[in-house]
């Protein structure tokens, strides 16, 4: 494989974690925007919401800092190509 054919997969690979990243923010604030319409819709002070939801902003949180770290990662080993 050629320097050159590294650097655009190298180059694909960052591209594909960065959307990767937009996506699992979206589903962040999806997930906001759905706590809101519980909260909203019980309209008490202590509102319900299901146990997954915190299960799910976690996960979240956590893939994105796995996202992030990864994108760091392939970036630096491709400026130093």
């Amino acid at each position: 494989m050629s320097l050159a054919e590294l650097q655009q997969l190298l180059t694909a690979a960052v591209s594909g974690l960065a959307d990767a990243r937009a996506h699992s923010e979206r589903a962040t604030g999806l997930l906001g925007e759905a706590r809101q319409a519980l909260v909203d819709a019980q309209a008490k002070a202590d509102p319900w919401l299901p146990s997954q939801y915190a299960q799910a902003v976690e996960g979240l949180d956590q893939l994105l800092v796995r996202l992030s770290t990864a994108e760091d990662l392939v970036s630096g080993y491709r400026a130093r190509l």
